[in-house]
């Protein structure tokens, strides 16, 4: 049992009726009139319970407030005058943000936009402690910034290559004296070299689509394979390519923890890295970054300078397995003998409703067998960052998946997210049964160049 089982709902509204009207958000409540959780979108749930068992924190604790309509019940009585608590922080802060509960919901619940106008109001107006504090900015200097991630990449390997990371694993000390840290440490994939991309990669026979490619921070920085194979794959299938050398973080992880301004400050900045690209589409091979940079124009609509140029990028953004079913394939498949387990990243199928894509890419690969998860619409504990703030709860759910995934018997897991990559071959190798990992990507592009199934495999498994 977690604390967050622990904790009782907050007082209900006023007594004796003095509550205030759901459209006038109190200032002596929990928000403050800056874009607080909006009332109509409260008032659209109907508290049927669909939600859930799709909820991944209240399959695990079966507590109320930590599902979403005990949630969005708190940001009720937020609206109503209840002034923000530690207890409501805490069941917001458990909150995965994995919008199962938005694909489930038959009433139609913008889950989604609640559970990000709420964080940013808790980063705003609650008082954190001096630890959660210093967690967190040590995370938001690191993880959203490109440079400062590849100049982590020298020591991270030499740690790697001297065997310190297995040592310090084995002690346990790590994870008795900051278990925050220790799952960071943990999660840290297996480096290899570094794969630059140029700003420009012709097409490889007619020119069917010019497209920009986002090359992410962690995805860049740690899993630059992916960004070489979706290169590669597109060229393929007759895209010329366009990497701006002056993007940035796209600013998910800022908006999905709360921290508005600076997300904003990072779209502005991604728009205008692609402003002179003159491209038709923006390909995105990470789901989160994907999911926020598709609701750019929400995030910038009060910014009188980027709204309308927030709504055109967001209107070009497309996943890589979106952008190749759209166009449709051009360049050969050769057979790829060999058994594969696909996991629904949630920012992917939840948040951007891509689910038959990727599966048609894969199912399109000669001899591959495509085989489903049980539990598919449950996040895998990853979450952005929720599994360095939260490890104890993102390590059951990992565990969970890892369960799910060994039993389908597969010999490679295929994502499309790299915090998903991460959080599952930490659970997998936990469980003993390691198996082979891969980006959706990565499948085709060995089919298209003719690989072995054998040498995706090995390549797939360098990510302890």
């Amino acid at each position: 049992m977690t604390q967050h089982a622990q904790q009782q709902p907050s007082a209900g509204p006023p007594a004796d009726g003095g509550s205030v009207s759901l459209g006038m958000p109190s200032l002596m409540g929990a928000f403050d009139d800056h874009n607080p959780p909006d009332a109509a979108l409260v008032g659209d749930c109907v508290h049927c319970g669909f939600c859930l068992p799709t909820c991944p924190t209240y399959v695990l604790w079966g507590e109320e407030m930590d599902s979403p309509r005990g949630r969005i019940y708190l940001m009720k009585e937020g609206l109503e005058g209840e002034p923000m608590s530690d207890s409501m922080v805490q069941h917001w802060d458990a909150c995965l943000g994995c919008m199962a509960c938005v694909t489930a919901c038959p009433s139609g619940v913008q889950y989604d936009k609640l559970i990000e106008s709420t964080r940013a109001q808790v980063e705003r107006r609650h008082e954190r402690d001096g630890k959660d504090k210093a967690l967190r900015g040590l995370i938001f200097s690191i993880f959203p910034h490109p440079k400062r991630l590849r100049l982590l990449r020298g020591p991270l390997r030499g740690y790697q290559k001297l065997g310190l990371d297995r040592l310090v694993r084995r002690t346990g000390l790590l994870e008795r004296m900051a278990p925050q840290l220790a799952a960071m440490e943990g999660l840290a994939p297996r480096l290899g070299r570094p794969e630059p991309l140029p700003p420009r990669i012709e097409a490889t026979g007619t020119r069917r689509a010019v497209v920009g490619l986002l090359t992410g921070c962690v995805q860049g920085a740690f899993f630059p394979g992916v960004n070489s194979a979706t290169a590669r794959v597109l060229r393929a299938e007759g895209c010329e390519i366009v990497v701006p050398p002056s993007q940035g973080c796209c600013g998910a992880l800022s908006v999905h923890n709360g921290r508005e301004a600076e997300a904003q400050k990072y779209a502005r900045s991604v728009i205008d890295a692609f402003d002179d690209a003159d491209v038709e589409y923006i390909v995105v091979n990470a789901a989160g970054c994907g999911s926020t940079m598709k609701e750019y124009a929400d995030l910038l609509a009060d910014d009188a300078r980027y709204a309308e140029r927030a709504k055109a990028f967001a209107e070009k953004v497309r996943d890589v397995s979106e952008i190749l079913a759209e166009l449709g394939p051009v360049a050969p498949r050769h057979p790829l003998p060999m058994s594969v387990a696909y996991h629904d990243a949630c920012h992917l199928a939840h948040a951007q409703g891509v689910r038959s894509q990727p599966r048609q890419l894969l199912t399109g690969i000669p001899g591959l067998e495509l085989r489903e998860i049980a539990e598919g619409e449950l996040c895998c504990g990853s979450a952005g960052i929720y599994n360095i703030l939260n490890p104890e709860p993102a390590r059951e759910l990992g565990d969970r998946k890892a369960a799910n995934i060994v039993a389908t018997g597969a010999e490679v897991l295929v994502t499309a997210n790299p915090g998903c990559l991460m959080q599952v071959t930490s659970a997998i190798e936990r469980s003993g049964h390691p198996m082979g990992m891969a980006h959706t990507i990565e499948v085709l592009d060995a089919s298209i160049r003719g690989l072995p199934a054998h040498e995706l495999t090995a390549a797939a498994q360098h990510r302890p």
